[in-house]
């Protein structure tokens, strides 16, 4: 009975560390929405460049709930090179099938969405060494409206991904 027991918690152990470990990330981070995400808060990810010869995908993390009502997320992702370059996008995400059920991963209430920001079509590679900043912050506003939404509910964590991208 004890050989099972052991050979159970090694196997459980093994498993742990087979999915626990992601050899493709180079920078995965998340921060916490407390209980709306204000149209002025910026979630900001600092981040030293990996290399210049390497091609990477970078990506926007979200995590939401049943309580985000929308079919689509608008976001400005700001990148900041170290030199003091800036590259600022507006970006959509659809993130609800038309029947309203919500996109991402989990099997909660808690989705999980891995959103391409840049390598999608052409590898992306970080062109200066030293410390790069991503800042995200949500340009939600209802049809019709010209004042953006001040406060978005339903997303519970924002973050930030760098992974190994292609050899190209």
């Amino acid at each position: 009975m004890q050989k099972r027991i052991s050979r159970l918690l090694i196997i459980v152990v093994c498993l742990f560390f087979i999915t626990s470990c992601d050899s493709k990330a180079v920078y995965d981070e998340y921060k916490s929405v407390p209980n709306q995400w204000h149209k002025d808060s910026i979630a900001s990810f600092n981040f030293k460049a990996p290399d210049t010869t390497n091609a990477y995908n970078l990506y926007v993390n979200l995590r939401n709930n049943a309580a985000y009502r929308y079919s689509n997320l608008f976001l400005i992702v700001t990148l900041n090179y170290p030199n003091g370059k800036t590259v600022k996008d507006t970006l959509e995400y659809k993130m609800a099938k038309p029947n309203g059920e919500l996109l991402g991963e989990g099997f909660s209430d808690v989705k999980e969405n891995k959103l391409w920001y840049r390598g999608y079509k052409t590898p992306f590679r970080f062109t200066e060494e030293g410390e790069y900043t991503a800042a995200i912050q949500h340009a939600m506003r209802k049809n019709g409206d010209i004042d953006g939404l001040v406060n978005l509910e339903g997303i519970t964590d924002i973050g930030f991904r760098v992974e190994q991208g292609s050899k190209n």
